[in-house]
């Protein structure tokens, strides 16, 4: 099968392309995409070649792992029919094309996908464009859960990751976070929360501050706002070493954690939060492009701050 891809092949050197996808299997499922995502995070970190090197990296590769569709070819022992409406995060499904190999990292930007039919998540299809935001949701739903983990009275950015942060928090029943965003246009969107810039600000007994910025030089500012005990969990991507200065961590007896990637029961009860009503996607996604239109929509996304979510739609394109 061929099919059409977004193809990165170097720093800032993006096209649409047609690639080969590997022959499906018994376990398999074949999913017609109709949205996919663009990350801010690592996607923007491979566009502009900062991402830090890990085992199997490299170019020409197919970026994304937010990914939405249809079910058009179910194997049987996928557990899935055709007609599913399904979430799929990214699948390493591609073959050489005429400029060689072609890499699935993490190969959610393609109009069809073959994966295993245990890695997809079953969705309402009436998620639409909003179903490719799941992925985000599990990764802030990860950062949350789990034993002995406070939830954030203070949230650094209110870019997604930080809005889906302070809605699920709102949503656990737990007291309003303050979120912190320099950007005055992106202080729009609060549900239930405040959005204040940094200097405002002159509470100094956070007990649990998340930070979704990335940013890797705020650190010793962050330590400065816990309270005696407090935690600091970074929530972001960071390309660069992060440092802080011990005394004023020591005086607080300060507690940092790292969180990682959503797990697949993130995922389910995502979803369920999602499809009761509890948890909203709404407001996220700000901005729409026909695949066709891929190298400009990833500019976008990565270079215009009023940009908060990027999805390419790829209905109807041949």
């Amino acid at each position: 099968m061929i099919t059409n891809a977004v193809i990165l092949s170097g720093p800032k050197n993006l096209s649409l392309g047609q690639v080969g996808l590997t022959r499906p299997g018994a376990a398999d499922v074949v999913v017609q995409v109709a949205h996919s995502g663009i990350s801010t995070g690592t996607e923007k970190l491979f566009w502009t070649g900062t991402m830090p090197p890990f085992p199997g990296m490299g170019y020409p590769l197919v970026p994304g792992y937010e990914a939405a569709g249809e079910v058009v070819e179910a194997g049987a022992e996928s557990g899935l029919s055709v007609g599913d409406h399904v979430f799929v995060p990214g699948a390493n499904c591609f073959e050489a094309n005429e400029s060689g190999p072609v890499r699935g990292l993490f190969g959610a930007a393609s109009q069809m996908l073959v994966t295993s039919g245990a890695r997809v998540t079953r969705i309402d299809a009436g998620f639409g464009a909003q179903g490719a935001l799941l992925a985000l949701a599990a990764t802030a739903r990860h950062a949350l859960a789990g034993f002995d983990r406070a939830l954030p009275d203070l949230i650094v950015g209110h870019g997604v990751l930080g809005r889906l942060l302070a809605r699920l928090t709102v949503a656990a029943g737990a007291p309003a976070p303050t979120v912190w965003e320099t950007n005055a246009a992106r202080h729009a969107g609060a549900e239930g929360y405040e959005v204040i810039q940094p200097d405002a600000d002159p509470r100094r007994n956070y007990k649990a501050i998340y930070d979704a910025s990335g940013a890797p030089d705020l650190l010793n500012s962050l330590i400065g706002r816990i309270a005696k005990g407090g935690e600091v969990v970074l929530a972001g991507f960071y390309t660069q070493p992060i440092s802080f200065h011990f005394a004023p961590a020591f005086m607080k007896e300060a507690r940092f954690r790292i969180a990682a990637e959503w797990a697949a029961e993130d995922m389910v009860a995502t979803r369920q939060l999602v499809e009761s009503g509890t948890l909203s996607l709404g407001g996220l996604v700000t901005h729409v492009r026909a695949a066709s239109a891929a190298p400009q929509a990833y500019e976008t996304a990565f270079t215009d701050p009023d940009c908060l979510k990027m999805i390419l739609d790829w209905k109807g394109h041949a």
